[in-house]
């Protein structure tokens, strides 16, 4: 009985030991045995490993890419204008004997470090420029150059910076006043210059149409004219041929019309001598 007790503590000291002896690294991990505080192994691949207990502990770090996302810091521009600029920083260990000999293995410090070196590139880039330029026009560049400064500096830490991104740049409240006053000037005078050449297009579309109306209206007439003569001069050829075949039936004709015209209205009074030519084909004795 007393020698299964022995077997028994022997296998749990045993598996113990083995549990201490043993840890295991994950595909996003990388890992650093240390003995006594040394570094003396650096594990990068995934899977179980060993360790002697007691003498050896371990580190472990996520290798993935990490984010810095800092607060919004402000930066004068070339003109001495204030501007806030809020950035992140995408970053991952690249050397992990390294990180931890140049940072303790500390994040809150490595962030630290990446973020002083970040400002200290957008104060450079941001001095160098008009707030139009940081606006709108350049700021993939100031991008693009911060990214490739922050990589040199922070190689010795044995971390590698894969992109800086410029979020957002907003001006300060005064200088915002003052670029959106110049800008709302600006729109002033560029609508008050296009409202002018309106009108002066207007004026020569008028004067174009006024003249073409003039035109068309001076044709018009000229053949209006044109044409009435022509029925004036045919239809007196018509009366003169008429009066030539039948001059009683003419002049008759010509009389029926006049009556027609004349006394057409009952409420007319005519005071005329009723031996008139008027009244010719009235009075049968007229000759």
């Amino acid at each position: 009985m007393k020698k299964n007790f022995i077997i028994i503590l022997i296998v749990l000291i045993l598996g113990f030991v083995l549990t201490l002896s043993l840890y295991t690294v994950k595909e996003t991990e990388v890992a650093i045995k240390l003995r006594l505080g040394e570094i003396i192994k650096v594990e990068e691949t995934a899977g179980l490993k060993f360790k002697v207990p007691i003498f050896n502990n371990i580190v472990k770090y996520d290798k993935r890419i990490q984010t810095l996302d800092a607060p919004p810091e402000k930066f004068l521009t070339g003109e001495k204008k204030n501007v806030i600029v809020d950035s992140y920083v995408k970053w991952l260990i690249t050397n992990a004997e390294q990180f931890y000999k140049s940072t303790g293995g500390n994040f809150n410090i490595a962030n630290e470090r990446i973020e002083k070196i970040i400002k200290a590139g957008l104060k450079s880039e941001f001095s160098k420029r008009t707030i139009v330029e940081v606006v709108s026009g350049e700021r993939s560049q100031i991008m693009q150059n911060i990214t490739q400064l922050a990589k040199k500096d922070v190689s010795e830490f044995g971390i590698k910076i894969i992109d800086v991104r410029i979020k957002r740049i907003d001006l300060a409240k005064k200088v915002s006043d003052s670029v959106y006053r110049r800008m709302e000037s600006e729109r002033q005078r560029v609508a008050k210059e296009l409202r002018s050449e309106g009108s002066k297009e207007a004026e020569i579309i008028k004067a174009a149409a006024d003249k073409k109306r003039t035109i068309i209206l001076a044709d018009a007439y000229r053949d209006s004219e044109k044409i009435k003569g022509e029925g004036d001069a045919i239809s007196a050829n018509n009366y003169a041929q008429a009066y030539n075949k039948n001059e009683s039936f003419y002049s008759f004709y010509r009389s029926l019309e006049s009556y027609k015209k004349s006394l057409n209205n009952s409420n007319d009074i005519l005071v005329l001598n009723p031996n008139t030519e008027f009244f010719r084909y009235f009075n049968p004795d007229y000759k």
